[in-house]
């Protein structure tokens, strides 16, 4: 992946997904580029003007507790984003996030800074920190779930082949 800009959520843990987009929203707006526009508008607002195209969301524990809804990874894929790099994550929303093909890796994210300059390497399993010259070690993205992300998603996998096989 190319390397971004690390936005670290000011509520780093248990970010639940009325956080990631607001209920107000996602049952007004369907149109998942323009629902992008008010990602995290509750805790940070204006956070999508902040970001740009292949910057990443860093945070603790829990990120996407909460509602199952697809809304939520939908929306943070849509704004741009190239990953959320978390230490843990809500099972359902990790799910939803492969589903559709948005990138999230597990890892040690104590010492990215807000707006540190990070590259995220699937295959050797690395966050890499520019601007601090760090490697973190992520846990690993089955094979599977990979090729998931690289036909964009659980259903561009299944029209592509037809099955699940790699």
């Amino acid at each position: 992946m190319k390397k971004g800009k690390a936005h670290v959520l000011k509520i780093f843990d248990n970010v639940n997904t009325d956080y990631i987009i607001s209920g107000r929203y996602k049952f007004k707006i369907a149109n998942m580029k323009d629902l992008a526009k008010y990602i995290f508008e509750d805790i940070e607002p204006g956070f999508y003007k902040k970001i740009s195209k292949g910057d990443y969301i860093v945070a603790g524990e829990n990120f996407g507790c909460g509602s199952s809804r697809e809304q939520a990874p939908w929306a943070i894929k849509e704004a741009g984003i190239s990953a959320v790099i978390a230490k843990s994550f809500a099972r359902i929303f990790f799910r939803n996030a492969f589903n559709i093909g948005l990138c999230v890796v597990s890892c040690d994210t104590s010492s990215i800074k807000n707006g540190d300059v990070i590259k995220l390497d699937l295959k050797d399993e690395l966050v890499i920190n520019i601007s601090r010259g760090e490697r973190i070690k992520t846990m690993p993205i089955p094979q599977l779930m990979r090729k998931f992300l690289d036909d964009g998603g659980v259903i561009g996998h299944f029209k592509k082949y037809g099955d699940f096989k790699i």
